[in-house]
Order: C-alpha cells, then sequence, then structure tokens
C-alpha cells in the first residue's frame, strides 16, 4: 500500500510543479508521476545535505514540489529548450 501511496502523492507533486512552472513540459501520466516521486528524493537529498532534515527524514510537500520543479527545470535546460517556451 506504501507504494500506491508514494505513486499518487508523486502524481499531484508532479502536477503542480508541471503547473507552477511556466512553459509547455510534454509528460505523460507515467513520466509526470515519477517526476514527483524524483523531486521528492532530490528535495531530501538537498535538505539533509544543508541540515533542513534529520538522516532518513523525508522532505515534506512544499519540498518536494521544489524538488521537481528543479528536476523540470534542470532537464528542460539540457534538451536545449527554454521552459518558457509555449
Amino acid at each position: 500500500m506504501q507504494y500506491v501511496y508514494m505513486a499518487i502523492v508523486g502524481f499531484i507533486v508532479g502536477l503542480l510543479a508541471r503547473a507552477i512552472l511556466p512553459g509547455t513540459q510534454s509528460l505523460g501520466l507515467i513520466m509526470t508521476t515519477l517526476l514527483g516521486i524524483a523531486g521528492s528524493y532530490v528535495a531530501g537529498f538537498i535538505g539533509q545535505a544543508f541540515g533542513w532534515y534529520e538522516a532518513g527524514q523525508g522532505a515534506g510537500f512544499i519540498g518536494s514540489i521544489v524538488g521537481a520543479i528543479l528536476l523540470l527545470f534542470i532537464v528542460g535546460k539540457l534538451r536545449g529548450r527554454s521552459t518558457s517556451d509555449t
């Protein structure tokens, strides 16, 4: 049941990150979910590096969204397209 919860929260986080970041991101359902899950891991890693989270503590909901936005921005730059293209 934990994996189902993680997928649902990851999907919601991915949708919110795509809605907040300007531009078009052509991601499907699965990639949006993976974006949200990966954003949570990125936020947790950065938070632990800065001492905001204890070891083993997960990132919060807002931190996950910020991590997903960061990943979307990086992927957009690596693809060579600006995230502000419409």
